[in-house]
C-alpha cells in the first residue's frame, strides 16, 4: 500500500524538498525521511566520547575476527565491539581468554545468519579470508586442481555475505583488509567486482597497499580498503581521508621482543637444517628465490605464514652459542605481529597477551591476523576524517 502524504502541512513538505534538493513522488518523500531518522539514530559519530585517548565514540564489529587484530587496535582507540564472529574453535579460545567475550564471539556461519539480528555499528571491520585471492594460494589451489577467489565454494563468496550485511544494517564506515594480489587476482577482475560491489551501494572508497614493516620488523603487505557512506561523508563537504604516513623510524625492533635464552626446543636439528640448505641451493642454481630466510637480531623478517609451524624455514633467528639457527617462539612471533602489551593492558593482560593454545595452533593464528599496529594507525586517520566531519556539521554543538 502506497504511503500519502495527506496529513502532512505544506511546511514539512516544503523542508522535505529542501533536504533533497530534487523533485521526487511521495513514497520517496518518505523514503527520505525514514533514511535520515535511522541514519541518525544508529550513528555513534556524532558523539563525544567518554574515553580521555579519543574524543570520538565509535562502535563496531568484527568480522573473521581471528584473533582480533582489529579488536585489539579498535578498543584501544576508544571503540566498542558490539558484535563478532569467527568460526575456528581455536581461534575462539584465544579470543574469548583474550578480549574477555563469552556471548559476542559466535561460532556461527555468518553466510547463513539472520544479518539484521546484528546490531547497529559505525564501522564494520573485516579481514576476509584470504587465501582465495593469495599468490600461495591460487598456487596450492591450481595445482590441485580447485577453483580460487570467487569460485572458491568455503571461502569466496565471503565478500558478498559482508556486502548483505552492508544492505541489512548500512553502516557508515567499511573497514577491509586482505593480502595485496586482491587487486591483481584473475587479471583485475576480482578488485573490479569489489571495488563496483562497493561503489553502488553509495560508498566513496580509498585503497592502498601497506607494508607493516614500518611499524614491526617484518615484510608484510596488505591492501587495505576504507569506505565513507556518501550520503553522510559527502553530504555538502568531501572526504579528506588519508592513509598514514610512512614513519621515519621503525617503532619496534627484532630484538627489542627476542627472547634471551629461549628453549633449546626451538633450534633446527641437523637433519631439518641440512635440508632447508640444500634446499635453497638447488634453488638458487635453478635462479629461483625460493629457501629459508634467516635474520639477525636487528634484522627485517620475512612475511609470517599460518604454515609457520611445519618447520619455520620463512623466518629463522641467528642464536648465539648454537651450531644452528632456530624457529621464534610462540611469544615472540605474537610480538612479531604487532600484539604488543599496550592492547593487552585494555584487557587486563598486565603482562601481554598469554597463550592459550598449543604452538601450532598458535603459529596458525599469528600467521593469519592482520597486524594490529597497522589497523591502529589507520583507525586514528579514520578518527580524523570523522572529527572533521562532525566539525563541519556543527555536530559538536548538539
Amino acid at each position: 500500500m502506497d504511503i500519502l502524504l495527506r496529513d502532512l502541512n505544506p511546511e514539512d513538505i516544503a523542508w522535505i524538498k529542501k533536504k533533497t534538493n530534487v523533485a521526487v513522488s511521495q513514497n520517496k518523500f518518505i523514503k527520505s525521511l525514514i533514511s535520515e531518522a535511522r541514519k541518525k539514530e544508529n550513528l555513534q559519530l556524532v558523539r563525544k566520547s567518554n574515553n580521555e585517548d579519543s574524543n570520538t565514540s565509535f562502535s563496531f564489529i568484527d568480522l573473521f575476527a581471528g584473533i582480533g587484530g582489529f579488536r585489539s587496535a579498535l578498543t584501544f582507540l576508544g571503540g566498542n565491539c558490539v558484535f563478532t564472529n569467527e568460526w575456528n574453535k581455536y581461534a575462539i579460545t584465544t579470543y574469548k581468554n583474550w578480549y574477555g567475550d563469552e556471548e559476542s564471539t559466535n561460532d556461527l556461519d555468518i553466510r547463513n545468519f539472520n544479518h539484521s539480528l546484528i546490531p547497529n555499528h559505525d564501522v564494520l571491520c573485516a579481514g576476509f579470508p584470504c587465501q582465495p585471492f593469495s599468490l600461495a594460494g591460487v598456487s596450492k589451489k591450481n595445482s590441485l586442481g580447485r577453483k580460487h577467489g570467487f569460485e572458491d565454494a568455503d571461502q569466496g563468496n565471503l565478500f558478498d555475505c559482508i556486502m548483505h550485511i552492508v544492505d541489512a544494517k548500512k553502516p557508515p564506515i567499511l573497514f577491509l583488509e586482505n593480502v595485496k594480489n586482491l587487486k591483481s587476482h584473475d587479471k583485475g577482475n576480482t578488485w573490479k567486482h569489489i571495488h563496483n560491489e562497493i561503489s553502488s551501494r553509495g560508498y566513496e572508497i580509498f585503497s592502498k597497499v601497506i607494508d607493516a614493516s614500518y611499524w614491526v620488523p617484518q615484510h608484510r603487505e596488505r591492501i587495505f580498503i576504507v569506505c565513507f557512506d556518501k550520503s553522510l561523508f559527502c553530504k555538502n563537504r568531501t572526504v579528506n581521508f588519508e592513509f598514514p604516513e610512512i614513519p621515519k623510524e621503525r617503532e619496534y625492533s627484532l630484538s627489542s621482543f627476542l627472547e634471551k635464552k629461549p628453549d633449546k626446543k626451538y633450534m633446527l636439528s641437523d637433519k631439518l637444517w641440512n635440508y632447508l640448505q640444500n634446499y635453497a641451493e638447488k634453488h638458487r642454481l635453478k635462479g629461483n628465490g625460493f629457501g629459508y630466510g634467516l635474520v639477525g637480531k636487528d634484522g627485517k623478517t620475512r612475511t609470517m605464514s599460518a604454515r609457520y609451524y611445519k618447520d619455520g624455514a620463512e623466518i629463522l633467528i641467528k642464536q648465539k652459542g648454537w651450531k644452528n639457527p632456530r624457529r621464534l617462539t610462540p611469544n615472540e612471533a605474537k610480538y612479531l605481529m604487532g600484539f604488543h602489551d599496550k592492547y593487552a593492558k585494555c584487557f587486563g593482560h598486565q603482562n601481554g597477551f598469554p597463550q592459550v593454545v598449543s604452538n601450532t595452533q598458535s603459529y596458525k593464528q599469528f600467521g593469519n591476523s592482520v597486524v594490529p599496529i597497522v589497523v591502529e594507525k589507520i583507525m586514528i586517520q579514520i578518527i580524523k576524517e570523522i572529527n572533521s566531519y562532525r566539525q563541519d556539521l556543527n555536530l559538536d554543538a548538539a
